[in-house]
């Protein structure tokens, strides 16, 4: 017997009900990734997910005849109502705003067909995005979802989709640069990047980075952190080199893969304080990130 013929008789009761958390913990995986590249936060993302649970326990399943459809549907919309609220909250920020981290060991492309949309780089460009315009790249882009799905799914025309899809494209391709290949070099970088940072030497820093580099800190005004992104090679080495002599005292390094990207989880006395990453293209570390709000670190603990 199918889910849709166990759907038919919503008076099943419990049995029915098995079978409804049945299909949801399926689908499960694929709506938290579309709520996570949507919002760029773990813990809203999960909130989110719960919030779709409860509408699939109370609604009419008899009238569902594609149960994984309905639950994405449900996801994205409600993604976009959030991702309008979230919108307005980072108006206020203080300082930079970085997305959550996220641990992609276990699932590398969270629940998606391809790991677009995961990685910092991206997830920060597509906050310039309009919520539709968003959805329709994640939906398209990380799980290769059909212009005719989308656009039912936005309550759209295929045609406007394609044009959303086609300026969110446009928009990624022109401010990203073509990233180093491979996750070795990313790795490499980054590993050289913290025994620098931890030893302070300029002109390690210096040579790593590119000479536009930016480094964003987010300490979500609850730590001291830079308020502002700081921009250029040899600014940005004075900066890291200047905090060295008290950042990393007492600190033991873990790696982790986090949004897909190796990422330096930091740690004192066994409680995470700091995650830090970097993006990095053909001539050097772009962007460092330093991502220090500590309710930002739900999804992610310290090795052993």
């Amino acid at each position: 017997m199918t889910a849709e013929n166990l759907l038919v008789n919503d008076s099943g009761g419990s049995e029915d009900l098995e079978h409804a958390a049945m299909i949801f913990a399926e689908v499960r995986p694929r709506l938290f990734g579309i709520a996570y590249r949507m919002l760029g936060s773990s813990t809203e993302a999960e909130d989110l997910v719960q919030d779709v649970w409860v509408r699939w326990q109370t609604c009419d399943r008899s009238t569902v005849t594609n149960p994984a459809a309905y639950l994405a549907t449900a996801t994205t919309r409600l993604a976009i109502n959030a991702s309008q609220s979230a919108r307005v909250r980072r108006e206020t920020y203080v300082g930079p705003w970085l997305p959550e981290p996220i641990d992609t060991s276990a699932d590398p492309l969270l629940g998606a067909e391809r790991g677009e949309a995961l990685g910092f780089a991206v997830l920060l460009l597509l906050e310039r995005l309009s919520p539709n315009e968003r959805a329709a790249y994640v939906l398209r882009e990380a799980f290769d979802y059909p212009y005719r799905q989308i656009a039912d799914i936005l309550q759209s025309t295929e045609a406007a989709v394609r044009q959303l899809v086609s300026r969110a494209r446009k928009h990624v391709a022109s401010e990203r640069r073509a990233p180093v290949t491979g996750g070795a070099e990313q790795r490499r970088l980054l590993k050289a990047f913290v025994t620098a940072a931890r030893s302070g030497d300029l002109a390690m820093l210096e040579e790593l980075f590119a000479a536009d580099v930016v480094s964003y800190s987010d300490g979500g005004g609850v730590v001291t952190a830079a308020r502002f992104p700081l921009t250029g090679a040899t600014r940005v080495a004075r900066f890291v080199t200047a905090v060295s002599r008290w950042f990393w005292t007492g600190v033991e390094v873990d790696w982790a893969q986090q949004n897909g990207q190796e990422a330096a989880v930091l740690s004192r006395d066994g409680i995470v304080f700091a995650v830090i990453t970097v993006n990095a293209s053909a001539p050097g570390i772009d962007q460092v990130l330093w991502m220090m709000n500590p309710a930002k670190f739900t999804a992610v603990s310290a090795a052993g």
